[in-house]
């Protein structure tokens, strides 16, 4: 029987003090720590999100063994208080195997969505670790200096580990919430988010998907239809995920599907040739590629047109993207249906299908329409530049070969144009094309960041809108952040955060997060009156930005500058009273800002405190969401200190 995914819960108060009577023999009890221990260090391949800490974890029990084999191979008789102080350990020791079985087998998704919550598992080990060896009686034990001191040494530096504040990934969590609000965008901005995601949980390649599919209905049954709100924003991310990897299932948690024909005749044994390695259906329009693997044309065409350039199956980069029909499977296919009277499913075009044809098509006037950008009739640039805009929207193979053909110099040169529709079709242009890595440096380093920040001063509001998008975009690359910084982006951004469209406002929220991950940026947020902005926006609720406002308000607290003007008593008025009556995940959000500002200055704590809030903070602990819950308890322990 597998122990549950799920995360161990905390200690019971029972687990304080053992009772008295011996559960096993002295070597046995041994025996089991080993045997513990030993099978906690087989999981050597975490999640990403968890993996600096499941490696200070495996250190730690990595350590200890010494004293477990000197007491093995001595086999001392054990006293009362030797024998509950390596019980507790062994109870510790069985915390933290099933902590890293979660974080080696689990849900990304599910550890990202709840990355606090498994710290905060993490620490309960810690402290379980650390109070089992606090008192253990080294005299009584027959070991040697060394092992003692290395033993000691180690529940020093858990000591130290349970005094660390959290270390949430603050972009990781930004990131989800973007995405999970589930905004209508149609430019590619939201997409670039995606693709951070899915780098970071590792889940780009069919396999990992495959992977994580299996670990989320293994979650779905262990809760048992709980906690529905979370399971359905894990499947949400889960189904983004596959569309960007260009994965076609249409019920996401669902068996892998088949053709209904295919379901009345379960007895046979399709052949795996038949089958498209992607979908595991079989294939209706077989293609080979040029790794040489052959896929349902459907599925790999969404592979390539998400912006892959790698065979799905074996990884290796594609030298070309032509798909060639695999006539001879097609027929021995066809064949084997129509022995087995089996009748392949018809497929009809999918919408926007020949449009996409068409699309593709046009990449042969790609070279005359970039030669268009830099005619001498304002006319032909506008039909150009139009054209680029719709051509480098969704296609990948019309970006490359865009910037292939010089468009990426010839688009910036038509930003400094003082027609404002051409600007707005010019830095849309560079959007779409932004969404590309390669390309992202090509516009950097063309010195389109300088011309796209006065359009996001003076353009037209959808101009403004798509500039902050792009430096956004832009700023996915960490050497992007500090140039967009020094080169005065963040004034316009805030400028717009204050006064622009209630899109471009939600634009330039998420620029800035980015942009004050940099942390010489905040400092220039100051200058530029963020804080004031940020204010408006939190008491604006019908604007719907309270939680990226405090999101950024949480970045900006470790500024002296930012957190002398965040750290007033009207703002922590303000932060009491969505405490009260904010949403849940406002809630979450106010709670994690006072937190932060009040562990810096007790007296605005106290301050807050009067306003009633011992009584919300007791109830939001026991039935706030698990990360309110979180902030909730260590803001009651805080105010005890006070």
């Amino acid at each position: 029987m597998h122990p549950p995914m799920m995360l161990p819960p905390p200690p019971s108060p029972g687990d304080a003090e053992p009772s008295g009577a011996r559960d096993m023999d002295d070597e046995d009890l041994v025996e089991e720590l080993l045997a513990t221990v030993n099978s906690a260090r087989a999981f050597v391949d975490f999640r990403r999100t968890q993996r600096k800490e499941c490696a200070n974890l495996l250190r730690w029990l990595q350590l200890v063994l010494p004293l477990l084999e000197e007491l093995r191979d001595a086999a001392p008789p054990l006293t009362e208080d030797a024998y509950h102080r390596l019980a507790l350990l062994g109870r510790a020791f069985s915390a933290a195997r099933r902590l890293l079985r979660s974080c080696h087998d689990g849900s990304k998704i599910f550890l990202a969505l709840e990355s606090e919550a498994v710290l905060g598992r993490f620490r309960s080990v810690y402290e379980r670790m650390n109070s089992a060896l606090d008192g253990m009686p080294y005299s009584e034990l027959a070991i040697s200096d060394e092992v003692k001191e290395q033993v000691e040494l180690m529940n020093a530096q858990l000591t130290r580990s349970k005094k660390r504040t959290d270390t949430q990934d603050i972009e990781l969590s930004m990131d989800l919430m973007v995405i999970l609000e589930n905004r209508d965008d149609e430019r590619n901005a939201d997409r670039a988010i995606l693709e951070r995601l899915a780098k970071k949980l590792e889940l780009q390649t069919l396999a990992d998907l495959r992977a994580e599919t299996m670990a989320i209905k293994k979650l779905i049954s262990e809760r048992n239809g709980q906690s529905g709100d979370s399971t359905k924003q894990i499947i949400e991310l889960l189904n983004k995920f596959k569309e960007v990897a260009g994965v076609d299932e249409k019920n996401v948690l669902g068996e892998v599907s088949m053709t209904k024909s295919l379901e009345k005749c379960p007895s046979l044994m399709i052949p795996n040739d038949f089958l498209c390695p992607i979908t595991l259906a079989i294939m209706t329009d077989p293609v080979i590629v040029a790794s040489g693997q052959t896929y349902e044309r459907r599925s790999i065409q969404k592979w390539l047109d998400s912006g892959e350039r790698t065979c799905p199956k074996t990884r290796q980069q594609l030298a070309h993207l032509s798909l060639a029909p695999n006539y001879a499977l097609k027929n021995l296919i066809l064949q084997w249906c129509d022995k087995n009277k089996v009748e392949l499913e018809k497929r009809e075009p999918e919408p926007g299908a020949e449009l996409d044809e068409q699309q593709r098509g046009a990449g042969e006037d790609i070279p005359s329409l970039v030669e268009g950008l830099s005619s001498i009739h304002p006319d032909v640039q506008r039909k150009s530049v139009k054209r680029i805009r719709m051509l480098s929207k969704e296609c990948p193979e019309n970006r490359t070969l865009i910037a292939d053909s010089g468009g990426i110099p010839a688009l910036i040169g038509l930003l400094a144009c003082p027609d404002k529709k051409l600007q707005e079709n010019t830095v849309t242009s560079l959007l779409n094309l932004s969404i590309d890595e390669s390309i992202k440096r090509h516009i950097t380093r063309g010195g389109a960041i300088p011309l796209i920040i006065e359009i996001l001063w003076n353009g037209s509001p959808e101009a403004q809108e798509n500039s902050a998008a792009t430096l956004f975009s832009l700023s996915m690359l960490d050497e992007n952040k500090l140039t967009i910084g020094r080169l005065g982006g963040i004034a316009p951004l805030v400028e717009l955060l204050r006064n622009g469209t209630v899109r471009g406002k939600k634009d330039a929220a998420t620029a800035i997060f980015n942009l004050v991950l940099n942390q010489q940026n905040k400092g220039r947020a100051a200058q530029a009156g963020i804080v004031p902005a940020l204010l408006r926006i939190i008491d604006d609720r019908a604007l719907n930005m309270v939680d990226e406002a405090l999101s950024i308000s949480v970045l900006l607290s470790s500024h002296a500058a930012c957190c002398a003007e965040l750290g007033t008593p009207p703002f922590m008025e303000k932060l009491v009273r969505l405490i009260k009556d904010g949403t849940p995940k406002n809630k979450e959000c106010a709670l994690s800002v006072l937190l932060e500002l009040g562990t810096k200055n007790k007296p605005l704590l106290v301050h807050a405190l009067r306003f009633g809030l011992h009584e919300d903070l007791s109830k939001i602990s026991k039935t706030g969401t698990s990360r309110a819950q979180r902030k909730a308890n260590s803001l009651i322990q805080l105010a005890r200190k006070c």
